[in-house]
């Protein structure tokens, strides 16, 4: 069964129970998923750019967008319009099946793993992880990548606050840490 199926059958009335709500409409759900990556690098290496925005394809499944600078900062070398990132806004169903392989298969890869933190939430519900290598993701091959690079992966739900978002999130299967 699929996380969006198990979501609309057993999941939303879960919640509809456990969070005293009078309508399916109130449920919290996801919307969308961003999975960013900021280059400090891309200033000075092009090649890396180049390689991010490949692993980023191959993780998401989808055309990653290139971010620039706003503006021009000159401890950074950095010109207004040099490339200093990429991102990945996934929504409907490739946002379901990245969710699916981050909570099954990559986050339990990391090494001595004991959960995410269930204190990184905005005040809105919002989710955001930090993720400290590609490698967890099972598409990348370690023969393949240049650098370890990280990235940061924001789950931006329909919550109204940060105990919905967590109630939602935990029910999807994210594992949380227990201290």
């Amino acid at each position: 069964m699929s996380l969006k199926q198990r979501y609309r059958e057993t999941i939303q009335p879960k919640l509809l129970k456990d969070l005293n709500l009078s309508n399916i409409h109130q449920v919290p759900k996801v919307l969308k998923v961003t999975v960013n990556r900021g280059l400090g690098e891309a200033a000075s290496n092009a090649k890396s750019l180049e390689a991010s925005v490949n692993e980023l394809a191959t993780i998401t499944g989808q055309k990653v967008q290139v971010t620039r600078a706003k503006k021009a900062i000159a401890g950074f070398k950095i010109r207004q319009g040099m490339p200093i990132g990429c991102a990945v806004t996934l929504r409907g169903e490739r946002m379901y099946a990245f969710l699916e392989r981050l909570i099954n298969l990559a986050l339990p890869r990391i090494r001595d793993f004991r959960g995410v933190n269930p204190k990184s939430f905005d005040g809105r519900g919002n989710y955001t992880l930090g993720v400290r290598e590609q490698l967890i993701f099972p598409e990348i091959s370690f023969d393949k990548i240049d650098a370890i690079r990280g990235m940061d992966i924001t789950i931006v739900t329909s919550a109204q606050n940060d105990e919905e978002g967590r109630a939602l999130l935990r029910e999807m299967g994210m594992p949380f840490r227990s201290n």
